[in-house]
């Protein structure tokens, strides 16, 4: 097994995140939470360090500072400990004004602090997937191949074709041809490379190993390949060896509402497809010091519940209820996120924190520290609906309730309102 101390790990923190905003509207696409006390950062985070991997970079563009604070309140190795999370935000240099064009110009831009580490490869990460992954396997497939760059790949279902970047390889392992997203039937017919007829193709995972010489060497070579996927691995099939790494496990990308949305309540059943319960890779996020919940006369079903919440003669089910969330009494919430408070209700003269009483919620998601006044109704449009109230957004029929909002009391929102 190769050392891992010779792989420095560099996740990508994304760009404006518009097709998650509201849930963007405030904060990056790694900051926004997951699973009720999570963040979406924690996932590659804690797939490093469960792997070996202790040296990280995180690339940061877009409303950061939520990001840069979880991060640091949270990622903290002892003294005798070589890891380190570090945050690299895109900053005007000498040879370099503008912003992240894309992931490859992101790496580009931190050419010169990925450099100073002196690691043998870099391990390109997304900042917006849920997976759970050891990397050691693929580090020492690399290796052992002797790759330039390897892909993590997994199967591809025929209707998601047009979402991936689809490959051929050959059997050792060699990538021979790879497309970007291809969006017609005769261009996703070429990639057909299983027999399976339900995944008949190879997806790439947005997972990069690459040899830090051979990085360097094609991002300064190179100056206008601004995307990984668009432009350093095509180009680079046909001139370096570059290979793929199986992974048939749990992997979603979270990049929109809906499959924010579909992911998290997932979450709720207890056959749940990500364990989240795992004591071998746990995943790792901010400590807080909050109470158990107390549910009061409640009836809860398929619910993913969090600390320091209240909940008052209640009904819930198939929804995810976050920190310090505060529900009050002959709520119904159904198929919804709640992602609760990042405090307990600071000033008297503030509408109160959380869903009211006698409030009807479905199909929704509730960002942190919304209040929802009683006697509230909000449920869900048809899918396809887009529409933006200031108050709150639908995204694909799903009524999202931004961070901070407050819609007062007997609010209704849906069809036929």
């Amino acid at each position: 097994m190769p050392k891992l101390s010779n792989v420095l790990a560099v996740i990508l923190g994304g760009g404006r995140g518009a097709r998650l905003y509201p849930l963007t509207k405030l904060r990056s696409k790694p900051a926004v939470p997951i699973a009720g006390k999570y963040r979406l950062i924690d996932i590659p985070l804690s797939n490093c360090i469960n792997s070996g991997i202790f040296r990280m970079h995180v690339l940061t563009q877009f409303n950061s500072v939520s990001l840069h604070r979880h991060i640091s309140e949270s990622y903290k190795f002892d003294v005798f400990h070589t890891g380190w999370v570090q945050v690299l935000a895109a900053e005007q240099t000498p040879t370099s004004e503008g912003w992240y064009q894309g992931t490859a110009d992101a790496v580009r831009k931190q050419l010169f602090q990925i450099q100073v580490v002196g690691t043998e490869h870099v391990l390109i990460l997304a900042g917006d997937h849920l997976y759970r992954m050891d990397y050691a396997p693929m580090v020492a497939s690399h290796v052992a191949s002797g790759s330039d760059i390897t892909v993590a790949v997994q199967p591809v279902h025929r209707d998601e074709a047009d979402r991936f970047g689809l490959l051929k390889r050959e059997p050792g392992g060699r990538i021979t041809s790879f497309v970007e997203k291809p969006k017609t039937p005769e261009a996703q017919a070429k990639m057909v490379s299983r027999e399976d007829p339900e995944r008949p193709y190879l997806g790439s995972m947005g997972i990069y190993l690459i040899r830090t010489d051979v990085l360097v060497d094609l991002l300064t070579s190179h100056p206008d390949f601004d995307d990984f996927g668009h432009h350093v691995i095509p180009y680079s099939i046909d001139r370096l060896k570059v290979s793929g790494f199986d992974f048939d496990g749990y992997w979603q990308d979270i990049g929109t509402i809906r499959s924010f949305y579909d992911v998290n309540l997932e979450l709720t059943r207890p056959d749940a497809p990500f364990n989240l319960y795992d004591t071998q890779h746990p995943i790792y996020t901010h400590s807080r010091f909050l109470p158990g919940s107390i549910c009061n006369d409640s009836k809860l079903s398929d619910v993913l519940l969090t600390e320091g919440c209240v909940v008052q003669q209640a009904e819930i089910s198939h929804s995810i209820v976050g920190l310090r969330s505060q529900i009050g009494r002959n709520a119904f919430i159904k198929d919804s996120i709640v992602m609760g408070a990042d405090y307990y209700q600071r000033q008297r003269d503030q509408a109160p924190l959380g869903i009211g009483s006698d409030c009807h919620i479905e199909g929704a998601i509730l960002d942190k520290n919304a209040s929802v006044g009683a006697g509230s109704i909000i449920k869900p449009f048809p899918r396809g609906t887009e529409m933006d109230h200031g108050d709150w957004v639908v995204q694909d029929g799903i009524v999202v309730v931004p961070k901070n909002a407050v819609l007062p009391a007997g609010t209704r929102i849906g069809p036929g309102f």
